[in-house]
This record gives structure tokens, C-alpha cells and sequence, in this order.
């Protein structure tokens, strides 16, 4: 089990920060006060896999003792296998104006006369929980792109490049678009194995019609294209921020071209490095 403590000054960023770890796979419990830490580590050990990665928001709401904290985490160290604190900060006048956008109060404006006063006791009394934290993230100038790409750097295990899943599914135009898809490929303009007498009960996850299909020259020079097309347009789509990439690729009917030409695509993204899940949306119509 892996645990993340979560903490920064309010205004930097810990909501975008714990948002973007769930969807790399971390369970999120927002604002939980120290004592009650242990207990629900406790928990997850001895729970089912969801709580294998767990990212725990802890704030200036809920300190009592920073001791207390980390005493909390010396003890976490001992009974997990992994237990680190990310702290994110920015400057004054950047959470101030962040502030003045979204209208809210700051958790320390009831102690202060100014809410640039709130902004520096804060930062003056987490200084102690900054000092601990095994990684610290000044989003000053980072936008939240740059704040997710951040932390996948840091945190995201391999297998999923960029933090992107990539979906790549076949349909049949007959039954209608895929309303998820990002990408729609149309794949109606090569050779139709529906028209072969033994091959129009199988599929393209059949090696005869695979077979078929890219037995034509027109067939293996698209099916290149398509994967030229997406090793230039997928890191992009990673980068911009994307978590998840719906590909169609679309036939008549979804039972045999798309079918051929999707297992192509993903196994394509699979060796690019991408976490892909391949799905025949119309196969069994």
C-alpha cells in the first residue's frame, strides 16, 4: 500500500492536485485531521485493492499539533509500504488573485484583518509541514496542465504514458456513432470480406478475415497512415492534458474491417507505451 500526504497553502492548488491522482488510480480522502490517519491506514491494509494507493488531503483546517502529524507519519513509514507528503505552495500575490477569482474566504480570515495577512500567517505556520514533505510544487506559473504533467512525472507508475488511457473501439456506422469518441476513422473504403461467402459469419479477430483484409495493398498503406497519424497526435493529446482518448474505427456493419483494423491501432498504441483498452462495440449485432 501506498500513502500520500497532501498538504500546501490554500490557493495552491491541492484540489486540482488530488482531482488529477484519482484519475492516475489514487483513492482520495479530503481533510482528514491527523488522529484519524492511522486508523484509516489501517483500514485500507487491510482492505481490497482499490486502497493500494491512497492520497490523503491534509490542511490548515485540520491542524491541532503538527507533532501530532508527524508522529503520524513516522508510524505510517513502519506500517506501509510507501508513505510520502507532497507539498504545494505559490506566491502571495498569485493565491491572492486566485482567491479574488473564485470569491471564496480563506480558512484564516476570521484570525486577520486582510486576507494577504491570511495568506502569510498561513505559509508562516506550515513552514514545519513544508520542511517534512519529500516533494514540494511552487504552481506559481504552472497552469493546470503543467500541474498534472508535474505530478505524473513524479507519482505515475509506468504503463500509462502521459497519464492517457486510450480507448480504441470498433463500430458498424449502421448502429451509430460512438458518442465517447475523440477520434472517428472510417475504414468503409477498403476491400469487404462480408461479400466472401466463409467469411461472412467471422470477424476480424479471425485470422482469415485479417488475412483478408490486409491481403490488399490499400489496407496495410491506411492502417500505416492512421498509425503515422497517431504517433504524431497522441503525445500531444498527453500533453494537453487529456486523460482519457476515445478511438472508432468504423466499418458497414463493426464486424469485420473496423474489427481488423482497431486491433491493429491499439496493439500499435499498446507498443507506443499507452494503457489501451480494445473493445468491439457492434461485433456481437
Amino acid at each position: 500500500m501506498k500513502t500520500l500526504i497532501i498538504s500546501g497553502l490554500s490557493g495552491a492548488g491541492k484540489s486540482k492536485a488530488a482531482s488529477f491522482l484519482e484519475d492516475m488510480g489514487y483513492y482520495i480522502v479530503d481533510n482528514m485531521p491527523a488522529a484519524m490517519i492511522l486508523k484509516f491506514a489501517e483500514f485500507c491494509a487491510g482492505g481490497s485493492s482499490r486502497y493500494d494507493r491512497v492520497a490523503l488531503v491534509y490542511d490548515v483546517r485540520t491542524a491541532t499539533s503538527f507533532t501530532e502529524l508527524f508522529d503520524v507519519l513516522d508510524q505510517l513509514k513502519t506500517m506501509v509500504s510507501e508513505c510520502r507528503m507532497l507539498f504545494l505552495e505559490a506566491s502571495a500575490d498569485t493565491i491572492i488573485h486566485r482567491y479574488k477569482e473564485t470569491r471564496r474566504r480563506h480558512p484564516l480570515a476570521d484570525r486577520t484583518d486582510t486576507l494577504e495577512q491570511a495568506v502569510l500567517q498561513e505559509r508562516e505556520v506550515l513552514a514545519p509541514v513544508r520542511s517534512r514533505a519529500d516533494f514540494v510544487i511552487d504552481t506559481t506559473y504552472l497552469s493546470t496542465a503543467q500541474l498534472r504533467q508535474e505530478l505524473l512525472r513524479i507519482f505515475e507508475e509506468e504503463g500509462e504514458k502521459g497519464g492517457m488511457r486510450v480507448t480504441v473501439t470498433s463500430f458498424g456506422f449502421k448502429h451509430g456513432l460512438p458518442l465517447e469518441a475523440d477520434l472517428v476513422f472510417d475504414v468503409r473504403c477498403l476491400p469487404n470480406p462480408y461479400y466472401i461467402e466463409e467469411l461472412r459469419h467471422q470477424t476480424g479477430l479471425d485470422a482469415p478475415v485479417s488475412d483478408y483484409v490486409f491481403g490488399f495493398p490499400q489496407s496495410e498503406e491506411l492502417t500505416e497512415r492512421l498509425k503515422a497519424l497517431l504517433d504524431f497526435t497522441l503525445p500531444l493529446y498527453a500533453e494537453e492534458g487529456k486523460t482519457g482518448l476515445v478511438i472508432a474505427v468504423g466499418c458497414t456493419g463493426g464486424h469485420h474491417r473496423s474489427v481488423a483494423v482497431a486491433r491493429r491501432l491499439a496493439s500499435f498504441c499498446r507498443q507506443q507505451g499507452y494503457c489501451v483498452l480494445e473493445c468491439h462495440r457492434d461485433i456481437g449485432r
